[in-house]
Order: C-alpha cells, then sequence, then structure tokens
C-alpha cells in the first residue's frame, strides 16, 4: 500500500518500516503513539501516520495522516507537516490532495476534517488549496472540512 504522485511517494508507517524511515526523519512522538497502536490493532494501518518520501532525492520530507480510523459518520480527520526545507514548496498540498483522494476511494470516507492555528498562514493556504472549507472556529484554532461530492469520486 503506497501512494504515488508525480514528486512523491507516501507510504503508511509501520511496524516493519518505522525505523528505517524515522532513521531519515526523526521518531517523533506521534509516531510512536501510532506504532503503539498499530501492534494492539493492525486494522489502523492506513488510518495513521504516512511517511512522505520525496522521489528525487529518496528521503522522508515530512509525515501526513489522519487521528484514527472513520467515525461511525465516515469522517476521518487528516494532519500533515513538511520539514522546514520541504516548505513552501507544494509538497503538503500535493500529499494532502492524494491521501484524501486516497480516503474517498475507501469507500469508508465521506467527509475529512482538520484543523490549524489561526496564525498558520502555510497550513491554511494547503487546506484552501486542495478544496476544504472553513466550517468553524475554536479558540485559536480554525476548523475545516471537505465532503465527499459524488459517489464516485476518485
Amino acid at each position: 500500500m503506497e501512494i504515488q504522485t508525480e514528486r512523491l511517494t507516501i507510504v503508511p508507517c509501520t511496524v516493519e518500516n518505522y525505523l528505517d524511515f524515522s532513521n531519515q526523519y526523526g521518531l517523533k512522538h506521534h509516531i510512536k503513539l501510532h506504532i503503539n497502536k498499530l501492534k494492539q490493532d493492525p486494522t489502523i494501518k492506513g488510518w495513521g501516520v504516512w511517511f512522505v518520501v520525496n522521489k528525487e532525492q529518496r528521503n522522508v520530507i515530512g509525515d501526513i495522516g489522519f487521528k484514527g480510523k472513520p467515525d461511525e459518520g465516515k469522517v476521518v480527520e487528516i494532519g500533515y507537516g513538511m520539514l522546514p526545507a520541504f516548505q513552501n514548496k507544494g509538497y503538503a498540498t500535493e500529499a494532502v490532495t492524494s491521501l484524501i483522494k486516497w480516503a474517498f476511494s475507501s469507500g469508508k470516507v465521506q467527509k475529512v476534517t482538520a484543523q490549524c492555528l489561526k496564525t498558520n498562514v502555510s497550513s491554511i493556504k494547503v487546506l484552501e488549496k486542495v478544496g476544504m472549507k472553513q466550517i468553524s472556529t475554536q479558540g485559536e484554532m480554525f476548523m475545516w472540512g471537505m465532503i465527499k461530492s459524488f459517489p464516485h469520486d476518485e
């Protein structure tokens, strides 16, 4: 299971691959948490952390993923981050677009949500570019959403 885009390979974090990728990227706290959950429930593969790999340089440039499996309403929340050297180059937009398409094509998702700080201009631009709409605010956060438009969106 992996997603190919023009410039990226997006690979789900697994018990088998996380050490190799983390050696390039660093073993961040949310990756450790995901691995612990994955060991308890292998069915969350794909619904947690994915590594974003630059095809040209063949190195991990960020991570993206969902904060768990789709809920009863077929909703998932997406999150992402790119290393500073790879920000403002369109990689986040490319990765987020692809992972949203993957989620909608799974048949298990009807809505993707996200949240970002009101001051995070870069993240706001990514969410706008991928077609998400701001749906509310909660304290210092903007809440975003995107509904699958058609039954056969892919």
